[in-house]
Formats: C-alpha cells, sequence, structure tokens
C-alpha cells in the first residue's frame, strides 16, 4: 500500500519537474508575444496590465512578486509590478509553474499548455483557444 502511494508521489513529482523544464525563456516570451506583440508600452485597461494583460487576481495567485522593497499590500504594486516586464515575467512563471496543467491533454505538458494556462487559468485551460493565438505559439516556438 505505501509502495503504491511512493510511488504515485515520485511519478509525480517527475512530471512536475519535467514540466518546468519546459518553461523556457522563448515559452515566456512567446506567451508575451501572442498576448500583445510583447508591446512593453500597455499600461492597466480595465482590469488587466502590462504586456502580458495580467489581472490581479492572477498576479494575486502568483504570490504578489514586486519591484524593488514595494510593499506587495500596497495599492500600486500590482500595476507597477505588471507594467515592469522583468516583475511581469517572474509573475507569470510563479503562476503557470504554480497550475502546472496537461491543458490540452495529450501527456505531455510544453509550451503550449502553459500558454493556455495563462490565457485561461487552471480550471478552464481545456478550452479550446482562438486559432490566431494558438498558431502565433507554434511558430515562435518552433522558431526558437
Amino acid at each position: 500500500m505505501y509502495g503504491l502511494a511512493i510511488l504515485f508521489i515520485f511519478g509525480s513529482l517527475i512530471q512536475i519537474l519535467l514540466a518546468q523544464e519546459q518553461l523556457t525563456d522563448t515559452c515566456i516570451k512567446c506567451i508575451c508575444g501572442a498576448i500583445t506583440n510583447c508591446n512593453q508600452n500597455l499600461g492597466c485597461e480595465n482590469d488587466v496590465c502590462g504586456a502580458f494583460r495580467i489581472t490581479q487576481m492572477y498576479w494575486l495567485d502568483a504570490g504578489q512578486p514586486v519591484i524593488g522593497t514595494d510593499d506587495p499590500q500596497s495599492d500600486e504594486s500590482f500595476a507597477r509590478c505588471a507594467t515592469d516586464q522583468a516583475c511581469a515575467e517572474i509573475t507569470v512563471r510563479n503562476y503557470l509553474t504554480k497550475y502546472i496543467t496537461d491543458c490540452n491533454g495529450d501527456g505531455v505538458i510544453d509550451c503550449y499548455d502553459y500558454a493556455k494556462l495563462h490565457r485561461f487559468g487552471p480550471s478552464n485551460c481545456t478550452n479550446t483557444v482562438e486559432e490566431l493565438y494558438k498558431n502565433l505559439i507554434i511558430d515562435c516556438m518552433s522558431s526558437g
């Protein structure tokens, strides 16, 4: 009984470690490119901010990364981080690593899964993504 539990936990740990290796800098750049062409001049509109179009809930789920010594409880910290490329990338990495999911059910966690996870969140990442977004991710990853 304990052997099966340990084997299951070990197998899950290996899957997570393999998945984390797939979250490359190239993948992060491809997600940014597919969302906004990585336009770093974007501020906040409605409830989304920055080149990754991050919401405050996404930022909270990602552990509230901040720039320098900003206070994560400050009203300005979310917008400052989401509109700063380095802080936004940390936010995206944290979020995607936290919610690792095989969104397309093919048994492999790759950048396409991360892109869907970023777009829809963990509860809805099995949703069908727009062809343009899908193609931008696939083309970007294949060109490396």
